[in-house]
């Protein structure tokens, strides 16, 4: 690769070649390359995290990718498709990696990023935007849960810190979950860095808390 202006990156010609797989899109007007082609184009200078990242957003069925799900949401089926259309090309090991890894429902890239880091460290994988029901009626959503532990992790960006409406929301369901038995973790990028040790430790500490007591139904 070469360089261009100051933040256009020249792509070599085996990853040009694969262009014409890719199909257009037009947002507010300026045609684009189809989310999955644009993943695909750019899979050589992906790690395996940053590849998950970008899967994760391609099947959200969350609304905090609005030009995403202006239409329908893309499925790990859809990028199987194309994978087996475009057959081979620079960085397809690393989509192909990534993809088992693919879960629906995430609304942030620090939620996959945090996911993937408590994997990593060995833990079991948490559930995605978990919903706390009691009589039917929802209690919470959380970023990631262990329901039957009932131990909530939330990650906590800058958004939750500077919006007060959304501040005093985090509050209350934090109260309403503690009230409820959980353990409720929140963490902010900081917590991620260097392994994410401090969080993996918090876990490790909730998960021993809540398995000594005595068993009760998880929440739904």
């Amino acid at each position: 690769m070469g360089a261009g202006r100051r933040g256009v990156v020249l792509h070599a010609p085996a990853i040009v070649t694969t262009f014409s797989q890719a199909r257009t899109w037009s947002i507010s007007g300026i045609p684009v390359v189809d989310p999955i082609s644009a993943v695909f184009l750019c899979a050589e200078s992906l790690s395996h995290n940053e590849a998950v990242i970008m899967l994760d957003a391609l099947v959200t069925t969350a609304t905090n990718y609005p030009e995403l799900m202006r239409r329908l949401p893309n499925t790990r089926a859809d990028i199987e498709q194309h994978l087996r259309r475009w057959g081979r090309f620079p960085g397809c090991g690393t989509i192909r990696t990534a993809l088992p890894f693919v879960r629906e429902r995430v609304e942030s890239p620090k939620e996959t990023e945090t996911r993937l880091a408590i994997v990593d460290a060995g833990l079991p994988e948490p559930s995605v935007q978990h919903e706390v029901f009691e009589h039917g009626r929802l209690i919470a959503r959380v970023d990631l849960a262990y329901p039957a532990l009932k131990i909530a992790i939330e990650y906590e960006g800058d958004g939750h810190r500077t919006n007060k409406k959304q501040w005093r929301i985090d509050i209350q369901r934090q109260r309403d979950l503690e009230a409820r038995g959980w353990i409720v973790i929140r963490l902010t990028e900081r917590d991620l860095h260097a392994g994410a040790k401090s969080l993996v430790a918090s876990i490790r500490s909730a998960i021993a808390t809540q398995s000594a007591r005595p068993a009760t139904a998880p929440a739904r």
